[in-house]
């Protein structure tokens, strides 16, 4: 403990000699601010025993780049690298700290997990407390549920590894998922989990520990590789494909002595890794193969700028007091933005404008900063103590333990009246769309079941679309009771009917439209009826439509895009009754106007497809068909744009006429 205090007391003045904006800004955890020099390992050297504020510069180069993301991705398509870079830097700081103990034989994996619980826990606990508090206020029950699912998650360092098992086409939007961004914190408390146990172990054997964070690290890339295509998801979530970023950076920390730090060599390097983190930045979004190989990108530029403290650009740019106070601030900074986004959303009840997210943004640095000044500094400097720690330790515990109380109370629904609260809680019942059967997640399955097929009926309707369409199948089964023919489902998630079409962040769409029409030019049906939320790719849904005039003789009907209830039609009827006090009437003008029908007409009819709008179907002047009737059993929709049960019924009986008996494609025409 003396050696401790002595050790603090030195980082201390030296901080205070570097920057005095910034005395007492250390943390043993994430900044290198005092380095002794190792006495037996000198490969393993750090490059300074001083603070290095550009290290701080970096994080806010990191910070500002996801936060633009996140606010701008319009201007900041490829933000998210920032993620990366944080790993690099995590990856190398901490890896020298223990390295360093190791060393002085003084490490201790109670000491270092302290100081981990008195750097992470007090701004995390602040912000999972206001999350659950804003839920309570803003969030459906069944939302507010998962909301807490993920606090539970979040508080147990698994919020990677809950969002991969939440990950689906039917799982709530990313953007409605105010925790999303704490995967990478559960990734890099992962990664500190076993890391000090292979230093400590490979210290022991006496084995070179540049080589043990190489050879790991090569391992954990060539999964990344292997996964990214077959499992991108995975991929992105899990410690074993994410690792070799941190390692990036502790291999770093090991192989300092061996890195020329001339003025020269140090420019240069700083000079390309810039670069590299502009190239990631500009080119990447959120549709590319990603980590995979173009995670190189961030994670060498990253590591490149860590490498050269000596580069003009680190000393006079990086190291500038503005870039410090905002790697200052960076961790807080990266808690608030996301849920103040994600929040600001469900309370607006409308898309953010421009405006919006810049009055965030800066909402956000307020908080992190007042976070870092009355929440951060106090628990995280001064001389350590075990009431504190137990402190930080209860609090975090109670913040899961109150997110486990709301997911079994199954959202507080007594929160709301129980006609809104059965209204806004809908559940989607999948069971008749044949899930993994008829209907694909072409993540995993790429093979439609034998059952897709109604056998010997005619006339045979044969559905393509994705799971839109799959959501038509209650209604074409009701519509069999007094209607005969037969059915066949060829639909998968997210993937639009457009052939020698690529469909962004959908694998093996390309192929499976492929197969869907080989079984289309077997089967010879006589209607196919096609279906999707067309907002593009209509090339390829042209292509389709005249692959299928000339390999079979059916009748190729489009079915126009269903109304988009822009938040969700359970979130209207929420935002209706907080507004009005009443359940929302049977007409609503809060779904979005059919912009794709005019250009389907156009496009695809000369090519002799017939053209059914929904849109007239179930929407007029005063609005879309928000229910049917007065229960939770009779809204349209149970989300943005799939059709409950009763919905699905209603659209096929109004066209089901239309769909067996044909028309005309000019009298079918109906405009959006």
């Amino acid at each position: 403990m003396e050696q401790f205090s002595r050790n603090w007391q030195t980082a201390g003045e030296l901080l205070e000699k570097a920057d005095a904006s910034v005395a007492g800004s250390i943390d043993f955890g994430l900044r290198a601010v005092y380095v002794a020099r190792p006495l037996d390992w000198p490969d393993l050297s750090q490059p300074s025993d001083r603070y290095r504020p550009d290290i701080d510069g970096l994080r806010a180069i990191a910070v500002m780049l996801v936060v633009g993301f996140h606010a701008f991705p319009e201007a900041m398509p490829g933000g998210f690298i920032g993620v990366d870079i944080f790993f690099v830097i995590s990856g190398f700081l901490i890896t020298g700290i223990i390295v360093r103990e190791l060393d002085q034989r003084r490490f201790s994996l109670l000491a270092f997990y302290g100081r981990r619980i008195r750097r992470i826990f007090p701004a995390l606990i602040a912000v999972l407390f206001a999350t659950l508090v804003l839920g309570w206020l803003w969030m459906l029950p069944s939302a507010y549920a998962q909301l807490s699912a993920d606090v539970f998650a979040s508080a147990a360092f698994f919020s990677n590894i809950a969002l991969l098992l939440q990950s689906g086409y039917f799982d709530i939007e990313s953007g409605k998922k105010p925790l999303l961004h704490l995967w990478s914190l559960g990734i890099e408390e992962q990664f500190y989990l076993f890391w000090p146990l292979l230093l400590m172990l490979a210290a022991r054997m006496r084995l070179n520990i540049l080589a043990v964070a190489a050879v790991i690290g090569v391992a954990s890339f060539a999964l990344n590789v292997v996964l990214i295509s077959p499992d991108p998801v995975a991929t992105f979530y899990l410690p074993f494909t994410r690792a070799w970023e941190l390692l990036a950076g502790a291999a770093l920390a090991c192989g300092w002595s061996r890195i020329g730090q001339t003025s020269v060599a140090s420019n240069w390097r700083a000079a390309i890794g810039l670069l590299l983190v502009a190239a990631a930045a500009a080119v990447l979004n959120s549709r590319s193969a990603f980590p995979g190989w173009w995670a190189v990108l961030p994670v060498a530029g990253g590591a490149l700028l860590l490498s050269a403290p000596a580069a003009w650009g680190c000393r006079h740019l990086l190291a500038g007091a503005g870039f410090v106070r905002i790697g200052l601030i960076s961790y807080p900074l990266y808690l608030w933005h996301w849920p103040l986004l994600v929040f600001f959303g469900i309370i607006k009840f409308a898309p953010l404008t421009l405006l919006d997210r810049a009055l965030i943004v800066g909402l956000s640095f307020a908080l992190a900063w007042l976070t870092y000044r009355f929440i951060e500094i106090p628990f995280r400097f001064g001389r350590p103590s075990l009431p504190r720690i137990v402190s930080l330790c209860t609090g975090m515990v109670l913040v899961a333990a109150a997110g486990g109380v709301i997911v079994t109370g199954r959202g507080f629904d007594f929160r709301l009246p129980p006609e809104i609260r059965e209204m806004t809680d809908v559940r989607r019942d999948t069971s008749k769309w044949r899930v993994h059967e008829c209907l694909l997640d072409l993540s995993h399955e790429t093979s439609f079941a034998a059952s897709c097929v109604d056998p010997g009926r005619r006339p045979l309707v044969f559905v393509w679309g994705d799971s839109t369409a799959a959501a038509l199948l209650p209604g074409l089964r009701k519509a069999q009771e007094t209607n005969d023919f037969g059915i066949a489902q060829f639909t998968s998630s997210a993937c639009v009917p457009a052939l020698n079409t690529d469909v962004a962040g959908v694998p093996n769409c390309r192929a499976i439209n492929d197969k869907i029409l080989s079984i289309a030019h077997e089967l010879q049906p006589d209607i196919v009826l096609l279906h999707s939320t067309w907002d593009r790719y209509l090339d390829g849904v042209a292509e389709t439509v005249a692959a299928l005039k000339m390999q079979t003789k059916a009748r190729v009907i489009v079915l126009g895009s269903v109304p988009w209830w822009k938040r969700g039609l359970p979130n209207e009827v929420l935002r209706y009754f907080l507004l009005h006090h009443r359940l929302i009437p049977e007409r609503s003008d809060r779904a979005a106007a059919d912009s794709s029908g005019t250009r389907l007409r156009e496009k695809l009819v000369p090519l002799g497809a017939e053209f059914i709008s929904v849109w007239d179907t179930m929407c007029n002047a005063d609005g879309c068909l928000a229910r049917i009737g007065d229960t939770a059993h009779d809204l349209s929709a149970s989300d943005q744009v799939h059709l409950t049960e009763k919905g699905s019924v209603f659209l096929i009986q109004s066209i089901i006429g239309k769909v067996l008996h044909g028309q005309s494609p000019r009298a079918s025409n109906g405009s959006p």
